[in-house]
């Protein structure tokens, strides 16, 4: 799945994502999982089973890449992947939100608490991003990019 083939397969989501409120993020979520998102799953897992996708590392546990930076093609969301199996190195700040698909790789991974599919941070919101449970695959949609690392 090259690149270019698995941001195509996002347009459909980039356009729910573009109408969804961060601010709101349980309906947010609600709307997210509600979705049927089979082929993005397929997609996701196998540009990350072809190596090209995260191939950085932020310590111990975290893995993990850009797919694209934000902008009229993403339709102003940054789009990052990682793969984790504990706590990241720091934390960060959701300047305008943050909208997550968590994939679980191994064991029974739960992110900041949360099972797999889709969780949602609002505006202002702030976390060191922890794994626990297992590994696990997550891609992030960041509007405008907006993050403020500590």
């Amino acid at each position: 799945m090259p690149r270019e083939a698995l941001l195509q397969s996002l347009e459909p989501l980039l356009q729910i994502l573009g109408d969804l409120n961060a601010g709101d993020p349980a309906f947010s979520a609600e709307v997210l999982n509600q979705g049927s998102w089979a082929a993005l799953e397929r997609a996701a897992l196998e540009a990350l089973q072809e190596g090209w996708l995260v191939t950085r590392e932020a310590g111990p546990h975290v893995r993990f890449g850009r797919l694209a930076k934000a902008g009229p093609e993403t339709r102003g969301f940054s789009i990052d992947a990682v793969v984790m199996d504990g706590p990241a190195p720091g934390a960060h700040t959701h300047v305008s939100g943050e909208f997550d698909f968590c994939l679980p790789l191994e064991g029974k991974p739960r992110f900041d608490g949360h099972a797999e599919r889709w969780v949602v941070y609002p505006p202002g919101s702030r976390h060191i991003p922890t794994v626990a449970g297992g590994r696990m695959f997550i891609l992030y949609f960041v509007p405008d990019g907006a993050l403020r690392f500590d």
